[in-house]
């Protein structure tokens, strides 16, 4: 069964630091490129960056970019966000997602076909 489990999630203050990881099962994450998005409260999902199947290519929202850092273990099916610097506006739930195409922009959810169920970041400010 294929499945993407988000962890790492909590409540931190303003400038604080948290690692998210993405595990991945029931197919080979080596052949993939994986997303991390998040969805605020009253927002839409928000693309907040990628990472390429050897973790060579990496891309980044603008408003996050210098503070979030992407990287990938695929030996142990692992895909990392960490997170320097957050702020209250950070504060979401954040998801990682397959990417099945490379048809359009790697924050277009359209290119994405399997997704885990989340975990909750919120910032004090």
């Amino acid at each position: 069964q294929l499945r993407l489990v988000e962890s790492g999630g909590g409540l931190v203050q303003t400038g604080g630091s948290l690692t998210l990881s993405c595990v991945a099962s029931g197919f080979t994450l080596d052949d993939y490129y994986i997303g991390w998005f998040r969805r605020a409260p009253g927002k839409g999902r928000e693309g907040v960056g990628s990472i390429s199947s050897t973790g060579s290519v990496i891309m980044y929202a603008d408003s996050v970019k210098g503070r979030f850092t992407i990287s990938r273990e695929n030996a142990k099916k692992t895909i990392y966000l960490r997170m320097n610097g957050l702020k209250p506006e950070d504060s979401a739930v954040y998801y990682c997602a397959r990417r099945r195409s490379h048809d359009t922009q790697w924050y277009d959810t359209t290119e994405y076909d399997y997704w885990g169920q989340g975990t909750q970041v919120t910032v004090s400010s």
